[in-house]
């Protein structure tokens, strides 16, 4: 192929002409995907070792799910709240049980559940803790990702994500990831929540110490504090557990689900909690047009009937310790060192070597996606159809560009 074939180029020029720079992707331009691989403009197949930020954790077009949607596409897409349809009680009841929760409320992206959560959380400290007007406190973590509104980048440390948003959102704490006595210190009489990914992600899928959340699960417990688990990349089969924080023998009071939950067809998201906790909502104070909507009632459906079978969860923990195996043989030989659970790994590159941008785009050069952050660090999250042989594979190329 000449380069005159290639549609690549032109179809770069035109996205870098008519978008807003608020990302710089990889000069790959995707038009079709099946399971873990995906097609460009061009022809070429590449290995994707980053589905969607674990939206993708079922792959691409997963059959079942294609069906799902297919069939709600031909009936009812949307009603909003104002109404109810056939398929809300059984993606909420199923979300439900899967989760040990007694209530959902299902959102969109993963952005509005976290905000959803905050809003729960500071109504609950009012409402129910009894802590006066206005003075609710939440306690976050830094190096936090939970998503770009306004408030959440208030409580980011991520100068990328904070600086020139402001002026930024009041009633946050920030403490060190896995520092149990800082965040013994920052609980006050008005703390009604601690808000803290079980794996931080965007951090570079950093694993905390081990005991750090049944110490955080005992603060909350012992300080009438609400524990608000963000299992938005993490939750949903991701680390070879339904949820992350099951490896740490933990249940949260609230779970903020997204990203998977749809399947990687269409936006859903959902808060989980129990009564007490979510029942503190009365009709008029929350709420959002395509929250709960048929179509992604009927996806969500689907993505819980997949995980309630633990299929998926299986091949996780079984082929993320295969991953994990190799990327670990790489110590010492251009990898610093490797961190994560399941089928996610953060890897990072000896920056005598290279960059993490540059890791990516040479491995890019040989078939395989990822996605670099913070410097030399590279994260890999594979869709859980991945197979053995695949994650051979882009471990191989790895070890090759190195």
């Amino acid at each position: 192929m000449t380069d005159l074939d290639m549609r690549t180029p032109g179809a770069l020029a035109d996205a870098e002409r008519w978008t807003a720079h608020n990302y710089h992707p990889l000069p790959v331009v995707i038009s079709d995907a099946e399971g873990a691989w995906v097609t460009d403009v061009d022809g070429r197949r590449y290995l994707d070792f980053l589905a969607g930020y674990s939206a993708l954790n079922f792959g691409h077009r997963h059959p079942g799910l294609i069906a799902a949607a297919h069939a709600q596409l031909d009936r009812l897409t949307l009603t909003s709240r104002a109404f109810v349809h056939d398929q809300f009680a059984t993606f909420c009841r199923g979300l439900a049980e899967l989760c040990g929760k007694g209530l959902v409320l299902p959102m969109n992206t993963g952005a509005e559940a976290v905000e959803t959560g905050i809003k729960v959380a500071r109504k609950w400290g009012y409402r129910v803790k009894g802590v006066p007007d206005g003075q609710a406190e939440i306690i976050v973590a830094a190096d936090n990702f939970h998503g770009r509104t306004t408030t959440i980048i208030s409580f980011s440390t991520d100068p990328d994500a904070r600086d020139d948003f402001g002026p930024y959102t009041p009633g946050f704490t920030i403490v060190p990831y896995g520092d149990l006595e800082a965040l013994a210190g920052a609980i006050t009489p008005n703390t009604v929540a601690v808000l803290l990914e079980p794996i931080q992600g965007e951090a570079g899928v950093l694993v905390p110490p081990a005991g750090y959340f049944a110490g955080v699960r005992e603060l909350c417990t012992d300080n009438n504090v609400l524990f608000l688990a963000d299992e938005i990349q993490s939750g949903l089969g991701r680390t070879g557990r339904t949820f992350a924080i099951e490896h740490e023998g933990v249940v949260p009071d609230m779970y903020l689900l997204g990203k998977a939950l749809g399947g990687g067809i269409v936006p859903v998201s959902a808060v989980a909690a129990n009564r007490d906790v979510l029942g503190v909502l009365r009709p008029g104070e929350h709420g959002s047009t395509f929250g709960g909507n048929p179509l992604a009632c009927a996806v969500g459906a689907e993505v819980v009937r997949l995980l309630a079978t633990g299929e998926f969860q299986q091949r996780s923990a079984e082929l993320g310790a295969r991953l994990h195996e190799g990327l670990n043989a790489l110590i010492g030989h251009g990898v610093v060192a490797v961190r994560g659970r399941g089928l996610w790994a953060g890897v990072d590159i000896d920056p005598a070597l290279m960059s993490g941008r540059q890791a990516v785009e040479r491995l890019a050069e040989r078939g395989v996606l990822a996605k670099d952050t913070h410097g030399s660090t590279i994260r890999l999250a594979p869709p859980l159809v991945v197979t053995a042989e695949e994650i051979d594979h882009a471990v191989a190329q790895l070890a090759a560009i190195l």
